[in-house]
């Protein structure tokens, strides 16, 4: 047996020896055809088949969106099974992320298939004339037995790349995007948008809404983020317009937030006085994302969309209204050097919002506020581009009893009744309410914050009075000038008419 594995070690020296000779003095057509020729012999021996998953390819400037989507796969299905791991927190996470160290091997199981997967990375050699050293190639491989190729090439590796898109969604750290203007535009930079952390805390629970009003709300919006399939069923494109309108101080904005954060979006606040043309707008929106709330407040402030449309006669057609004399330009002048008056129409914002291009990405609120809704025209608001209105009116005692929860964790209190029939009487916002409810020391208890917001109420209440009261004085003495002046007009036409019959 000695002289057996002595004669073995001795004939595979040999033959390494050898193959290290020919690999080194052989040209190097041949050690390739010699190479081509033995992977194959092996491949008919060599039951298993391997696909790699490279981090960058071709010029590196950009990371693969499949070696991502793999990563985020396999950091949510297989860090309990893997031994060895490394923590990361991503660009754009805001968790800390666990994956696959180098060399690890780990083992998924889909379908009743089972594949391997390992983790891998290659050290390029070091350029003596550069002065960096050029990164390491990092790439996964999955390796699986030939006889389940149909499955892992057909259905396996959708679902890893599904699933994989959708953990880093959930996993990414949500942005409140803005525009600038276009001639500030540095020529590096490679997005219209700047951003920065989203990290507003409204919630539908802490809004000052009626729970009948707000369960509609969040019904609607959750309808809406797990209809794909209806909406390519249907062949619309899937997206969903929503108008938020009200006093000022009526929680517009704080709805925005609140929908972004059930919704787990991104939020793009769109400047139009930014916006240069039809053209910038279009591109502006092509590089929104999906799962995103495109925001323009103010509707009412932003554009002349009010006495725009030339009637023809008293009957025009929905396309007409869409289209004829909707080429008003945006006349407000952007105060800064070297900028010009914006020349955004009415047909490229209609455009933006439902035309062909508003199609792109998908999964996509555009939200409007207004604080006018009968100043916009109405093929702007129309069903179909946006389509639930949304009214966030005075605040109401069921809305005034969350913003004491809020601030005072309290469901009722004496002082409500006084409350609840002052707000009957009288019209006060959200905002309001919040700002006098807010203790002002910290002395201040519930009971004092709500003595303060009892004598608040009164005086408005004696203020809409008072209020109330002159304007009603005035108009009775603008009724007696009024009267009083007829009656001197017809003395005067009687006078004169006197005099002329005595002339006569």
């Amino acid at each position: 047996m000695t002289e057996m594995w002595t004669t073995m070690g001795s004939t595979l020296a040999s033959f390494m020896f050898m193959w290290a000779i020919i690999r080194q003095y052989c040209p190097y057509e041949v050690t390739r055809f010699l190479d081509m020729y033995t992977h194959n012999i092996m491949g008919y021996f060599y039951p298993y088949i391997t696909i790699s998953f490279h981090e960058f390819l071709g010029d590196r400037l950009k990371r693969s969106d499949a070696y991502a989507a793999v990563e985020a796969y396999l950091s949510a299905n297989t860090s309990k099974s893997a031994k060895r791991l490394k923590a990361e927190m991503g660009k754009d996470s805001c968790n800390l992320v666990l994956t696959m160290d180098e060399y690890e091997r780990v083992t998924d199981e889909y379908k009743g298939v089972k594949v391997w997967w390992v983790c891998s990375k290659v050290m390029s050699p070091t350029r003596s004339m550069s002065y960096y050293q050029e990164q390491e190639k990092r790439f996964y491989k999955l390796n699986f037995h030939k006889k389940y190729r149909g499955i892992v090439t057909g259905s396996y590796l959708e679902h890893v790349m599904k699933e994989g898109k959708e953990i880093r969604l959930r996993n990414r750290q949500r942005k409140l995007y803005t525009n600038s203007p276009g001639y500030k535009w540095p020529s590096y930079k490679q997005t219209m948008w700047s951003h920065i952390v989203f990290e507003h805390p409204a919630t539908f629970e802490t809004m000052a809404m009626e729970s009948e009003k707000k369960r509609e709300i969040i019904e609607d919006l959750v309808t809406f983020s797990k209809s794909k399939e209806f909406y390519a069923r249907i062949g619309k494109a899937w997206k969903r317009g929503y108008l938020l309108y009200g006093p000022p101080g009526t929680g517009k904005s704080t709805m925005i937030a609140a929908m972004a954060n059930l919704l787990a979006y991104d939020v793009y606040d769109l400047e139009l006085t930014a916006v240069k043309d039809n053209t910038e707008l279009r591109k502006l929106l092509i590089e929104t994302t999906t799962k995103s709330i495109i925001v323009i407040e103010d509707i009412d402030c932003s554009l002349d969309l009010t006495g725009q449309r030339k009637k023809k006669g008293d009957k025009f057609s929905d396309d007409e209204n869409d289209k004829s004399n909707s080429e008003v330009s945006l006349r407000k002048e952007v105060k800064e050097e070297g900028s010009s008056g914006s020349k955004v129409t009415l047909s490229g914002l209609l455009n933006f919002i439902d035309g062909i291009w508003s199609a792109c990405g998908g999964e996509r609120l555009i939200v409007f506020t207004t604080n006018y809704v009968e100043k916009l025209d109405p093929a702007l608001i129309r069903r179909g581009r946006m389509d639930k209105h949304v009214e966030l009116s005075y605040c109401t005692f069921e809305g005034f009893k969350v913003l004491a929860n809020n601030c005072f964790k309290i469901e009722t209190h004496p002082m409500f009744d006084t409350i609840k029939r002052l707000l009957s009487e009288i019209k006060i916002t959200p905002a309001d309410v919040a700002e006098n409810l807010m203790p002002k020391s910290p002395m201040d208890d519930a009971d004092k914050c709500l003595s303060n917001f009892i004598e608040a109420l009164e005086t408005t209440k004696d203020e809409d009075l008072l209020s109330l009261r002159q304007s009603s004085l005035i108009k009775e003495d603008e009724n007696v000038k009024h009267g009083s002046h007829i009656k001197e007009n017809g003395e005067l036409h009687e006078d004169n008419r006197i005099m002329k019959v005595t002339k006569q």
